[in-house]
């Protein structure tokens, strides 16, 4: 690897410093490589370091009480993780996994904290994004209080999606999810994501294409999730 690739400088937090500040913060990291599906933090982890991901993507991992294990999402190359334990310093509240060969820049507690006191906008960013992420686990949260493994698949499908170009009622989503991975998303068998993926395919609201499996009508999608949460 070269000096090019190991530097903070491809991370969004640190969009406001100067560069001679970020070369600094380059030295006080160590730089780690890890291959696909190598464990880089273990759930309870009493670590309490920040990992910044300059290349490739993770997934963060929760295990449940009956052993299964629930994906939450995946953090791709700019962005970070560890954070909580690096601002309360209690044990990790998941696992991350490498989905690619990834990267990472390892940042001790002490520097991740002197970096978020001492430049307003990394402190701002962060706040954002931890409000973002209470957000989201709220709402998924009441995903799986009031609805069942149907309309969590439906939310879960909508979640992972992106506009289609020049068609706004259309989503896409690239690469198409492996049913494994949607059951581990939403906590349901996989075979029943299996099913319900060939009854969305029956009513011709998703499409299979090569490379991508595509909602056709993502409106629908989100109705049929309102008329679910209300029922109950």
């Amino acid at each position: 690897m070269t000096r090019r690739i190991e530097t903070l400088a491809k991370i969004g937090l640190f969009r406001s410093v100067e560069a001679a500040k970020i070369d600094l913060l380059d030295t006080q990291c160590s730089w780690r490589r890890a291959s696909r599906n190598q464990w880089i933090i273990d759930y309870q982890d009493a670590s309490s370091d920040v990992f910044f991901i300059v290349s490739g993507t993770v997934r963060v991992k929760l295990q449940s009480v009956s052993g299964r294990e629930v994906l939450l999402r995946e953090i791709n190359a700019g962005e970070f993780f560890g954070e909580l334990g690096a601002i309360d310093n209690q044990p990790r509240s998941a696992g991350i996994v490498a989905v690619t060969d990834v990267t990472v820049a390892c940042m001790p507690r002490s520097v991740f904290l002197a970096a978020v006191h001492a430049h307003p906008d990394v402190c701002n960013q962060l706040l954002v994004l931890m409000a973002d992420q209470i957000r989201t686990l709220a709402n998924r949260v009441n995903e799986f209080t009031t609805l069942d493994g149907r309309y969590r698949l439906h939310a879960e499908l909508l979640r992972l999606s992106r506009a289609e170009p020049g068609k706004p009622s259309r989503a896409l989503i690239s690469p198409p999810p492996m049913q494994a991975e949607l059951a581990a998303r939403i906590s349901i068998r996989r075979e029943a994501v299996g099913r319900e993926l060939k009854a969305l395919e029956r009513r011709g609201l998703i499409e299979r294409r090569r490379g991508a499996l595509v909602l056709t009508d993502t409106a629908r999608l989100r109705h049929s999730i309102e008329e679910a949460s209300e029922s109950i």
